[in-house]
């Protein structure tokens, strides 16, 4: 039985293409640059969450690492956006070409068919690009008021030119020029990596070639296993497999783990001790990760004591401190923070509102006093604690402070 590793490839592609189109839209993965934040599986990180920025950059860096060494170029031949988009554009020059002959339609009519296709899939991409960094809505207005003012309008345009280039000009070659990924997986792979291999010790081979003609990159892969061309693609095994089906000889080209090892469909990937450490990195990264996000609170507190002066003393004989608080909501839904002491009898909160509301993305800034009596016993540091609660999410915080006053006056 003939393997169909290009419908499989089709496929993968097209699955590819909707996830990258959606991530921006869903807020799974995307950067806000004007609003400086991160959104990543729902959650909106601030910039001063670096923790979880981190661990969510180790991860996916980490991922693509572990990818390369177990299965090699799979990125480039399955799910390597530059390799689906640039497959399509060459699909789409065949098939008008194929029109132009079956149908004697004028080379010129077909030619401007495809640059204009070309063209509104380069604004269409261009503007799910951009909408990583901005805001899909906010990028909208920008598209259809035609902006080429403001930085969001002029990385849309200058997007837009690029892609039309590359689906016109670069295409594939963007593969053994620009992109560093091939010279990279050939320092991560070793004996035991997925690679595709032409295997041929009983001489069977009959030149026809075919997997030479079907190759996307043009190489003949019978020369070798580790041409930085290669993006296991696995055109080539279809082809080979093709054609010495009809002899009832089975295919010379397979997918292997590695160049003398055993092939893909008959064992499971090798594991070795590189593997093992790498997974066990993933692991604590991704652990690293959870852990980060399952810490996190939706609203961040943070109190903080006015120094620039110790007290005042108020006409009614009680002692004030000031404070500054900051609120950020980073959650999705409106919330309202509550403040309330411990430890300080007699103490009163002089806050114009309490609690405090919040929209959500919104911060907020402001100041508040607190008052507690005069005494003989009162000590000139007393140390007691602010107690936060916000709601919905019924998240409290205990927040330890220092009130200042005179030491035993009445």
């Amino acid at each position: 039985m003939v393997n169909n590793w290009h419908r499989l490839r089709k496929r993968i592609h097209l699955i590819c293409f909707l996830i990258f189109v959606a991530l921006p839209f869903f807020n799974i993965v995307r950067f806000d640059i004007p609003r400086e934040r991160f959104y990543f599986a729902g959650f909106e990180l601030w910039i001063n969450e670096f923790a979880i920025v981190f661990f969510t950059m180790m991860f996916l860096m980490f991922l693509g690492v572990v990818a390369s060494i177990f299965y090699g170029r799979v990125y480039c031949g399955y799910l390597c956006p530059q390799m689906i988009f640039s497959e399509a554009s060459l699909w789409l020059e065949a098939r008008l070409q194929k029109l132009v002959a079956k149908r004697q339609i004028s080379k010129i009519l077909a030619r401007a068919l495809f640059y204009a296709g070309v063209a509104a899939a380069s604004v269409v991409l261009a503007f799910v690009f951009v909408a990583y960094f901005v805001e899909p809505r906010d990028l909208l207005h920008r598209l259809l008021t035609l902006d080429i003012r403001t930085a969001g309008g002029i990385s849309g345009a200058a997007v837009t030119i690029v892609t039309f280039l590359d689906f016109t000009v670069v295409r594939l070659k963007f593969c053994t020029t620009v992109c560093p990924y091939g010279y990279l997986q050939g320092l991560l792979g070793d004996g035991n990596t997925l690679l595709v291999h032409y295997r041929d010790e009983s001489h069977t081979c009959i030149e026809c070639k075919k997997c030479v003609r079907l190759c996307p990159m043009g190489i003949d892969i019978r020369k070798s296993p580790f041409q930085v061309e290669c993006i296991h693609c696995a055109e080539c095994i279809d082809a080979c497999d093709e054609i010495l089906a009809k002899m009832k000889k089975p295919g010379l080209i397979h997918y292997a783990w590695g160049e003398k090892g055993p092939l893909a469909r008959d064992r499971r990937q090798p594991w070795d001790a590189k593997r093992v450490i790498v997974m066990i990195i993933l692991a604590c990264y991704a652990g690293g990760l959870f852990t980060a996000l399952a810490m996190r609170r939706a609203v961040l507190v943070r109190v903080a004591p006015d120094r620039t002066t110790m007290y005042r003393l108020g006409a009614d004989g009680r002692v004030y401190n000031k404070f500054r608080y900051t609120l950020a909501n980073r959650g999705g839904k409106q919330a309202a923070v509550v403040f309330s002491l411990q430890q300080l009898p007699g103490a009163r909160l002089e806050m114009e509102s309490n609690p405090v509301s919040l929209t959500a993305g919104a911060s907020k800034a402001g100041e508040f006093e607190i008052s507690a009596p005069r005494g003989a016993q009162r000590e000139l540091v007393t140390h007691f604690s602010i107690l936060t609660s916000t709601a919905p999410d019924q998240d409290t915080e205990t927040i330890p402070m220092t009130f200042l006053a005179p030491a035993g006056s009445q």
